[in-house]
């Protein structure tokens, strides 16, 4: 993940074939951006902010991935850059918005990333025991083994991460067909324990497991034939994607009942009714590693992209060494750890859990797809398939930037840091080194 706030103009239109990427391996490459951690824990955490009604905020996102991810494909096979959202920003509104969308995108990891080890470290308590003291051990170790790892400059193959989403969809698969049996209708009811508005604050929370439509842009230009794999690719993914999350979201409410809202670990409970309680460990160790390698991709993305936001200086300077292919972009990894511990401290000491930090970083990560799509709206051919995606999308995003309430002061906040850091580098007198 790389962004740059460089100008230039507009790429051209539709660019030529000489990729290797084809539509089925582009659409593995979307499953695996798109399912994450979250489905490890936040069935629960939405079961427990809107009850049963949390599957009609699965089902209305997994809706809007649809021209959402239409969009976002339109725009990576008209405009191919490594930059993603960042070079459509710079192209539709100019710098200062890039600069915005880089810095929400490199400071959503610090929160995402400790929600992603406290996920990790629900599911060791559920076999350890030890509740959420185990679970902030088990977070605090995960963050200091990801931190060396990418310090030491090293680095999970490709190959291992797509068998980490193969993974991580076998789980899926195997806890819903071995607990479907255990279903009731009766925990469907009441339906919305917690009133029908509870639902938006669900929807905001959730958008964290559909973040990654805009991710496969950075390779666009890896396809062979971009206009055509690229939405075929998308809309593919849309489909896979949300039946898996719809039929975890369904069989940890039928199955689990009330429970649900409590578990930290609700994968693990659901094999457990199929394998016995042992199936806890094996939720454990599969949700541990899922953990790291997701981990593993959020610091070192966000270590090279604050080493580049220095280098082009949309960031203080000082945070450039290791911007360089095949440099350790150590300073900016060592402020991205040193983040997430920093958070990590705060819920532990507050007792709040993952569910502020994920909604911290959903805030960003809607704003992200707000001047994504805003983007959209801007550079694709009027009246054209994607235009018209963006066009919905824009709505709708602007729907979850409503619903996303009290941590869009998150983005905002970082939004107003990066306008005044660009404003004190123009300015010799006052620019930050």
């Amino acid at each position: 993940m790389r962004e740059t706030i460089t100008t230039a103009a507009p790429a051209a239109a539709v660019p030529a074939a000489g990729g290797r990427l084809t539509t089925a391996q582009g659409t593995a490459l979307y499953v695996g951006a798109v399912l994450g951690t979250g489905v490890i824990a936040l069935p629960a955490l939405a079961a427990d902010a809107a009850g049963p009604a949390s599957l009609l905020a699965w089902l209305a996102l997994a809706l809007l991935s649809a021209p959402l991810a239409a969009a976002f494909a339109a725009l990576g096979a008209r405009h191919p850059d490594a930059g993603g959202v960042s070079t459509y920003a710079r192209l539709a509104f100019g710098e200062r918005a890039a600069a915005v969308v880089g810095w929400c995108f490199y400071l959503a990891v610090p929160p995402g990333a400790t929600a992603a080890a406290l996920f990790g470290g629900g599911y060791a308590a559920a076999a350890l025991g030890g509740g959420a003291a185990t679970a902030a051990v088990t977070a605090g170790g995960l963050m200091v083994l990801v931190t060396a790892v990418n310090a030491a400059g090293l680095r999970l193959t490709g190959r291992l991460q797509f068998l980490l989403a193969v993974l991580l969809v076998t789980l899926l698969l195997v806890a819903v067909a071995l607990s479907l049996p255990d279903a009731r209708t009766g925990n469907l009811q009441p339906f919305a324990p917690h009133g029908w508005a509870a639902v938006g604050g669900a929807a905001a929370m959730l958008v964290w497991s559909f973040a990654g439509w805009e991710a496969i842009t950075h390779l666009a230009g890896e396809f062979r034939r971009p206009a055509r794999d690229l939405p075929r690719a998308a809309m593919a993914a849309v489909v896979v994607v949300g039946v898996l999350y719809l039929s975890v979201a369904f069989a940890v409410i039928a199955v689990l009942g009330p429970g649900a809202a409590s578990s930290e670990a609700p994968l693990g409970e659901l094999l457990a009714r199929g394998l016995g309680g042992s199936a806890r460990w094996l939720a454990a160790g599969a949700a541990l590693l899922l953990t790291f390698g997701a981990m593993n991709v959020y610091y070192a993305g966000a270590a090279k992209l604050g080493a580049a936001l220095g280098r082009d200086g949309a960031a203080p300077g000082w945070l450039d060494r290791g911007s360089v292919a095949g440099e350790v972009p150590r300073r900016s990894l060592a402020l991205v750890s040193g983040l997430a511990f920093a958070a990590l401290g705060a819920v532990a000491a507050a007792g709040a859990g993952p569910r502020p930090l994920v909604l911290l970083a959903t805030g960003s990560f809607v704003t992200v797809y707000a001047a994504g799509v805003a983007a959209a709206v801007r550079l694709l051919p009027r009246r054209s398939r994607g235009w018209w995606a963006a066009l919905v999308s824009l709505a709708a995003v602007a729907a979850l930037l409503l619903m996303t309430g009290r941590y869009l002061l998150w983005p905002l906040a970082l939004t107003g840091a990066a306008l005044l850091y660009l404003r004190l580098r123009r300015n010799p007198a006052t620019a930050p080194p």
